[in-house]
């Protein structure tokens, strides 16, 4: 776990964001409030997915309506993405946290099983801690140097 944590706030611009990544050498980052309460996580793939290319979804027409036929992400919230200008509207807000107890088995079954590299470490509702892939590899090699 990473405890030197870098973290930006909700209304960082997304320019300042992708040089803060540059600058700094990380992938990722912890979005708090003003109150320093987890808003979300930012991550290199928010950054990319803004420069991806607009997709119109297919639709079929039925009488007077018009049915999608693949995913269900709206294409307003693709424009909100591709348009943003803040962290706030391009983070993920739903994150997937874990306490300080945490093994690092479950921590990599959830890495694994829900395609994510960042989670954050809560401890009583607050930043403890960061948790990325390389924090995965170090543990395994540690625990390997011990047997």
């Amino acid at each position: 776990m990473t405890t030197a944590i870098l973290t930006v706030s909700p209304d960082t611009t997304v320019g300042e964001l992708g040089r803060l990544f540059l600058d700094k050498g990380i992938s990722g980052a912890p979005v708090l409030d003003a109150e320093g309460h987890l808003f979300g996580v930012v991550t290199e793939n928010d950054l990319i997915r803004q420069n991806r290319r607009f997709h119109i979804p297919t639709v079929i027409r039925l009488f007077d309506a018009f049915i999608p036929l693949e995913g269900s992400t709206s294409i307003e919230e693709e424009i909100r993405q591709m348009s943003a200008s803040k962290v706030s509207d391009i983070c993920t807000r739903q994150v997937i946290t874990v306490g300080p107890d945490a093994s690092l088995q479950d921590i990599a079954t959830i890495m694994f099983e829900k395609k994510i590299h960042l989670i954050p470490v809560l401890q009583e509702g607050k930043l403890a801690g960061i948790i990325g892939k390389i924090d995965i590899i170090r543990g395994t090699m540690g625990e390997g140097q011990k047997r």
